[in-house]
């Protein structure tokens, strides 16, 4: 079950740092392994102080994209092979990104469809409308709404009042460690986007399945998709293909 030699991957993190640990524990607790040796040669770029990407694409901080592409180098450097980033809102420059790594970068949107398709949840079979979930920048930008409408999914996302209201304030309870608070927002947002028609609820920022796990989830309406999870297991078909 080893990787294949010289296949390092780069973990593109720290955005946030909560969201960013997560997906290394994931990455291996997902990876199929017997011994230390089975798991994924991985190097995690660390540096916090990366602008924020909200503001950033809104106009009202500074752009993150130099600081994104330092730590790409840095990665590349250590000799990654390719290159996951726990963060939605930072695939805003991924062709930028894509153009200046010189290796792949798993894109996290790709790999919410490849999880969408493993479990059975495909326009073919029904499940043509998916909840999206997201910072204010991804869904502005139509991350998900594009990349997902041109396989022929419909998103339903949240609407202005909620986002103000409930999931940005959500995003940012986690980013500052109090996780605890963004469940009760956030679980509502599910619901109404269930009751609106979504077959399934893609949590499309890394900080909101940190926040969902804080309480139950059964009761909430519709599958969920974590992009933490999804990114993770992305990352080990890189590794073992």
């Amino acid at each position: 079950m080893e990787a294949a030699d010289g296949k390092i991957l780069g973990v593109l993190g720290v955005m946030g740092p909560l969201a960013s640990a997560q997906f290394m524990l994931r990455l291996t607790l997902l990876t199929p392994a017997g011994r230390d040796q089975d798991h994924i040669p991985a190097v995690l770029w660390s540096d916090p102080r990366v602008p924020d990407r909200t503001r950033g694409r809104q106009g009202g901080g500074p752009d993150p994209l130099p600081a994104l592409l330092r730590g790409i180098a840095g990665l590349r450097r250590a000799g990654c092979g390719a290159i996951a980033i726990p963060c939605n809102t930072a695939h805003g420059w991924y062709e930028e990104m894509a153009a200046a790594a010189g290796c792949p970068i798993l894109h996290i949107v790709d790999a919410a469809a490849a999880d969408l398709r493993a479990a059975g949840l495909t326009p073919a079979s029904g499940a043509g409308r998916i909840g999206v979930m997201g910072t204010a920048a991804t869904l502005a930008m139509r991350l998900y709404q594009d990349r997902l409408g041109a396989e022929g999914w419909d998103c339903l996302v949240p609407s202005a009042e909620q986002m103000e209201r409930l999931v940005s304030p959500a995003i940012a309870a986690v980013k500052a460690n109090r996780v605890a608070e963004a469940y009760a927002p956030l679980a509502e947002v599910v619901r109404d986007l269930a009751a609106r028609g979504a077959s399934a609820v893609v949590l499309g920022c890394t900080e909101i399945p940190l926040g969902i796990a804080a309480g139950p989830t059964d009761g909430l309406g519709a599958p969920l998709v974590d992009t933490i999870d999804a990114l993770a297991r992305a990352a080990i078909r890189w590794a073992r293909g």
